[in-house]
This record gives C-alpha cells, structure tokens and sequence, in this order.
C-alpha cells in the first residue's frame, strides 16, 4: 500500500505527467481531431547520444545463441533545420543516427534441445511508462504512413510494430525495403501492408492494425544468413506523406482485399494458395 505514494513522488513520473498533459493540450488547441496533420509525427529519433538509452537490443545469444548485436549512436553532418528537415533529411548527407550493428550466427547453443532454430536479432524502441493519465503509447490513428531515415547494408531487415492488443505476443511486420544500399535514403510504408504475425506466423484471420495504441516500434534482422550486417537508422515518424514509389522494387498495395495485397511481405511471404498451411516469417 506504500508503493503508490513512492511511485508518484518519481521526477520522471511527473514529467512524464507533464509531457502528456502539454501534448493533450496542444492537439485540443490545435483542433487537430478535426483534420488529417500535415506534418510528421516522430516516434523514434536518434538526435542524441542517450536516444539509444530509449532502445532495447535483443538477439538469439539471450537464449544462449551466439549471434551478436550492439545498438550505438553517431554523430551528425547535417545542415541545421528544423525537426522535419532532420528528419527526412537530404540524400549524401550524415544525419545523427542510430548503428545496428553485428553478425548473425545459426548455431545452436549447446546442452539445449528445446532450442531447434537461432540466427536473429532485433532492437525496438522501449515501454514509454505510466503517467497521470494512465500507460503511454503512441496515437498513430490519424496517419497513414511509416516512414524511416536508414542506410542499409542491402540485407532483409523486418520493421516490427507491436500494440496495446488483446494479444500482447502479436507483431505487424513488414520487410523494411532499400533502393539504394550504402546511402541515406528515407523509406515509406503503408500502415495497410503490414501484416500480423505471432511468433514467427502468419496470424488468420489479419486484423488492422490498432494505431490508436502503438506500444513500440522496432527493426529485426531475421533472414538468418551467417555473417556481419550493419544498419543506421536516423529516425522512424508516422506520416500521411506517401513519398515515393518505385516500381517492383519498392511497394505495391492491392487495394482488393479479396486478393490480400501486403505489400513487400509478399517477396519474402508469397501468398498462400487455397489449402495450404501457413508458413513461417521467422
């Protein structure tokens, strides 16, 4: 019966009170229930070196496996600008960001049998804690977009986005694409090509996606193919921006539900046909 008193006499409880609070006002100030927001909404931005203190690594080697994965910050080469300038940024130039970086390994750790497969790892962004105004998470509803600043080594990373839902183990998943390996781009993708997944399987029947309490997103690497990868990721914003589309090697949406459209899932995740038993993602 102690523990309340204690918990809310916590500066960071407070201030987190306070931050909420100041971001309520603004959207009844603003009105902007009212209309679809024309600017970016940041949910992850690596503008900082304790960014990555928001940021939680994990990888096969937390079940004893023995792929390896680090999460660091590096420094900008940017112009100065504004937050929505920072966040999309310009082609060639080095924003501050995030490295993901490590090496994949499927061996299998020893005097362990009930592990059968290894070779993954991941970082997602944090649980944002409590406030006065209950669990925090992010209200994504009024976009229609994920966008991320990445430079990419060219391999399968998968973007994980997990919600408030009844089932806490569900992920929405989508194959994070890249045109241009080895170069800042800022990719885009449709909140309606993600597709829900529980541990690796594709879940039937496919939900939307329940934007309206957002509990963190991350970045998986899950191809399982031996070796060293290396990701940066500047920042990940929900926007109603579609950016650009490119043809095969970017994404293409079905607008037929009947068809199933999903987007890049579909390169690495070819539809079922009628009949068939689902296959694994991971």
């Amino acid at each position: 019966m102690h523990a309340s008193p204690i918990r809310l006499a916590n500066p960071s409880f407070w201030r987190r009170s306070i931050d909420e609070f100041k971001r309520q006002a603004t959207i009844a100030v603003r009105m902007e229930g009212l209309h679809r927001p024309n600017k970016p909404f940041p949910m992850m931005t690596f503008d900082h070196a304790d960014s990555i203190e928001r940021c939680k690594v994990m990888s096969d080697s937390d079940m004893g496996g023995f792929s390896k994965a680090a999460l660091t910050w590096n420094d900008a080469h940017i112009r100065s600008g504004g937050q929505d300038s920072m966040l999309e940024g310009r082609d060639g130039e080095q924003p501050a960001h995030a490295l993901f970086k490590g090496s994949i390994s499927n061996e299998l750790p020893p005097n362990k049998p009930s592990i059968q497969r290894s070779g993954y790892a991941a970082f997602r962004t944090r649980d944002r804690g409590v406030s006065l105004f209950g669990k925090l998470l992010w209200d994504i509803d009024p976009y229609s977009f994920l966008s991320l600043r990445i430079n990419s080594d060219g391999r399968k990373y998968f973007i994980n986005i997990q919600t408030e839902s009844i089932v806490p183990t569900d992920l929405h998943q989508h194959l994070l694409p890249s045109f241009t390996p080895g170069q800042w781009e800022t990719v885009t993708i449709p909140f309606s090509a993600f597709v829900r997944t529980n541990y690796g399987l594709v879940v039937e029947p496919q939900k939307e996606m329940l934007r309206q309490k957002v509990r963190s997103v991350g970045v998986g690497l899950i191809d399982r193919v031996p070796g060293p990868f290396e990701l940066r990721v500047a920042g990940i914003w929900a926007t109603n921006s579609a950016g650009e589309r490119r043809g095969e090697s970017g994404f293409e949406v079905d607008e037929d539900e009947d068809e199933g459209g999903r987007g890049l899932m579909d390169e690495v995740e070819p539809r079922r046909k009628k009949g068939e038993p689902e296959r694994i993602l991971i």
